[in-house]
């Protein structure tokens, strides 16, 4: 199928002010690993495979306190549980898409695609273009991420700690959920998920993470059976 330009160019803008977070955490990222004695290519090709940064960070700091090969593993899939249920929740947008589009939109399935993605389609989800406009949006922010990542690991430990650059990327992310909250079963479980992942942040492996998205999701499928609200 040809690619539908304007969806394409569509996505590939509104990705464009993202690279202002993804760049800096990208940047930390591969300075942490390098710090943490990760050599260049090892490092490189965990960012390609893996993908994702809060897990890396939590798995190089498993790494660095000599963590058993299973624990950084399971640490790293005790983070990344939040993208099966972006996994799940966005599902239906591509059942009749193709398998090979399914797979690349599930590699590609991280924070801010998934964020860009819903504010678009949530409201018209029987619009076209879903496959070419999350294209749009996944390719500058792949390539911006792993720019980043090698040249945080070209830097190494270089940058002072006191620039901070890891909080542009959760406030962006932030910034973009705002929109999403159309309703109180949503207002019910992101305020839930919140105050978990705040209480529970000194649990080890992360586990406030996963304990806050279980959080969020309860109280937001029960706040929608017992108020009536129909998700939007």
């Amino acid at each position: 199928m040809p690619l539908a330009c304007t969806d394409f160019s569509a996505g590939l803008r509104a990705s464009l002010p993202l690279l202002i977070a993804v760049g800096p955490f990208g940047l930390v990222t591969g300075v942490a690993m390098a710090a943490a004695g990760i050599a260049p290519l090892e490092a490189m090709l965990m960012s390609v495979l893996v993908y994702a940064g809060a897990s890396m960070l939590a798995a190089t700091q498993l790494i660095v306190e000599g963590a058993p090969a299973l624990l950084v593993v399971l640490a790293a899939f005790i983070v990344n549980l939040r993208l099966l249920m972006y996994s799940a929740s966005i599902r239906p947008y591509f059942l009749d898409a193709p398998l090979g589009q399914r797979l690349l939109v599930s590699y590609a399935l991280v924070d801010n695609p998934y964020a860009l993605f819903l504010q678009r389609y949530s409201t018209h989800p029987g619009a076209a273009g879903k496959f070419d406009y999350f294209l749009g949006l996944s390719i500058p922010i792949w390539l911006c991420w792993q720019a980043m990542v090698g040249t945080g690991l070209l830097l190494g430990n270089q940058l002072p700690g006191t620039w901070k650059l890891e909080f542009a990327a959760p406030l962006a992310f932030i910034a973009l959920s705002i929109p999403l909250l159309r309703d109180k079963s949503m207002v019910a479980a992101a305020l839930s998920a919140g105050a978990t992942a705040v209480l529970a942040h000194g649990l080890p492996l992360r586990l406030g993470l996963a304990l806050a998205a279980v959080v969020g999701v309860t109280v937001g499928v029960l706040s929608e059976k017992y108020s009536g609200t129909k998700p939007q």
